[in-house]
């Protein structure tokens, strides 16, 4: 393994930033938690490990912790199954945390990592992460849970006339962890699809804009400076956000007349909970896919306000297409499949009318950048390979399952044939180039060691 001078520093964080090996895949569940198990036995005396909780269908969650020092650090990964970057950069951490003692040393911390909360949701994404580079395919064996189903996001909350309490086991475990190790950073590893990179951040830190900048310029990916995944999101800096905040998504949609309720249908986030213990929280977004324009602030001559008119007219002619074929089937089954669909589906006409309503809010004299107007027409991709895939896989459970009727069949024809057109859409635009996963991992790994160096730095 090779060493680095002046471990800690940040100078020696962007090194190892641009030090990760070539990798060009994701681990499944069973390699993800087989490789931490034989870490363990090589690294005995460094490593302990323990169960924290079982996932709704019984398999065992564990959690690792590296080293004994005083700070407490808690990592962990697949919260969104969709995103295994995580997978590959918690694996990087902690073989990098065993072989290096000055890294241990330079921290003076103990690393609680959970490889994976979500096992169950991770395995029906499987197919596609020996090949991550294929957008098209990565679509046709995509899951991504109803938001009642995340872990991430069904932490307890209550905010007025919103409330969640249905806490699922998986979040249960993250939170009993939570209470136990009070942790002084937490990072919650996710990652996006297309674009650039970009952060949340739990509360501003000096130094910490600054770091998160140089680590994704160490490894040359650009920053995403085009639309944020939610109007509620609060800015710190180019590509760094305030942590997405229920409360805030609830008055938002009070601002454009709509019930807030049908909007925060889920929880609350690990960010939320851990806040108690003053925990500094972090998430490093991650494209598999860049675009020059993703960072491109020139402004073009198109307002704003018609960038967003068009893709909320986009999204309620999607969200009326996929409608037409649940509803044209006779599904029986309650698959995950099936019911991610039935909870994001009507979420994209909604949202289409949320987005007409904000647009006329907005100044007539407001132009869009090209990266606000790459990023909101992709997202309409996005969701279209996203939300298409999976009702193809409730489709297809019914027919595996012999239970398809033939309105059933006949639906899943209609849905293969849309779904086809859409990934020709997906596959013409021009100027997409696939990540290097190294880079990715590089990001996730030099962003937490950065985040790491300005606690160490704020208590010296």
């Amino acid at each position: 393994m090779t060493q680095f001078a002046g471990a800690g520093s940040f100078e020696d964080i962007l090194e190892r930033t641009r030090a990760v090996p070539p990798t060009t895949d994701f681990p499944g569940v069973d390699e993800l938690l087989a490789s931490f198990v034989a870490l363990q036995q090589q690294n005995p005396s460094l490593i302990g490990s323990r169960r924290i909780g079982t996932s709704r269908l019984g398999e065992t969650i564990p959690m690792y912790s590296i080293g004994s020092g005083t700070h407490q650090y808690l990592l962990f990964a697949g919260v969104h199954p969709n995103e295994p970057i995580g997978f590959r950069t918690l694996q990087h951490l902690a073989t990098e945390l065993t072989s290096d003692e000055s890294l241990r040393k330079a921290f003076d911390a103990t690393w609680h990592i959970v490889p994976c909360i979500d096992p169950d949701g991770t395995r029906l994404n499987e197919t596609w992460y020996a090949s991550p580079e294929d957008r098209t395919f990565y679509a046709r064996h995509f899951y991504r849970p109803a938001p009642n189903e995340q872990v991430e996001w069904t932490f307890p909350f209550a905010y007025r006339d919103a409330w969640f309490d249905r806490v699922m086991p998986e979040t249960l475990a993250l939170m009993r962890v939570i209470d136990e190790v009070q942790p002084e950073l937490m990072v919650s590893l996710h990652n996006a699809e297309l674009g650039g990179v970009y952060y949340y951040l739990s509360s501003e830190l000096d130094g910490a804009v600054e770091s998160l900048h140089a680590v994704a310029e160490a490894v040359g990916l650009p920053l995403d400076t085009g639309e944020p995944e939610s109007p509620a999101i609060k800015q710190i800096s180019p590509a760094v956000y305030q942590m997405i905040s229920m409360a805030d998504e609830y008055e938002f949609a009070e601002t454009l007349g709509a019930d807030p309720t049908t909007v925060v249908t889920g929880g609350d986030s690990s960010a939320s909970y851990a806040a108690k213990y003053g925990t500094l929280s972090m998430v490093a977004e991650l494209p598999y896919w860049e675009h020059p324009d993703a960072d491109d602030d020139t402004v073009t001559e198109i307002s704003y306000a018609s960038v967003l008119r068009k893709k909320a007219d986009a999204f309620i002619r999607m969200g009326a297409t996929l409608q037409s074929v649940l509803d044209e089937a006779d599904l029986t089954l309650s698959t995950p499949f099936r019911r991610a669909s039935e909870a994001f589906v009507p979420f994209m006409s909604t949202n289409g009318e949320h987005e007409h309503t904000r647009a006329d809010q907005l100044p007539v004299d407001r132009y869009a950048t090209r990266a606000e107007a790459f990023s909101n027409e992709d997202v309409v991709r996005c969701f279209k390979l996203r939300y298409g895939g999976m009702v193809l896989r409730a489709l297809d459970a019914e027919v595996a399952a012999g239970v398809a009727t033939a309105s059933t069949r006949r639906a899943q024809r209609r849905m293969s044939d849309i779904f086809e057109g859409w990934c020709e859409e997906a596959r013409s635009v021009p100027n997409l180039s696939v990540i290097p996963v190294e880079k990715l991992i590089g990001v996730q790994y030099g962003a937490t060691l950065a985040m790491a160096r300005c606690l160490t730095d704020r208590t010296k």
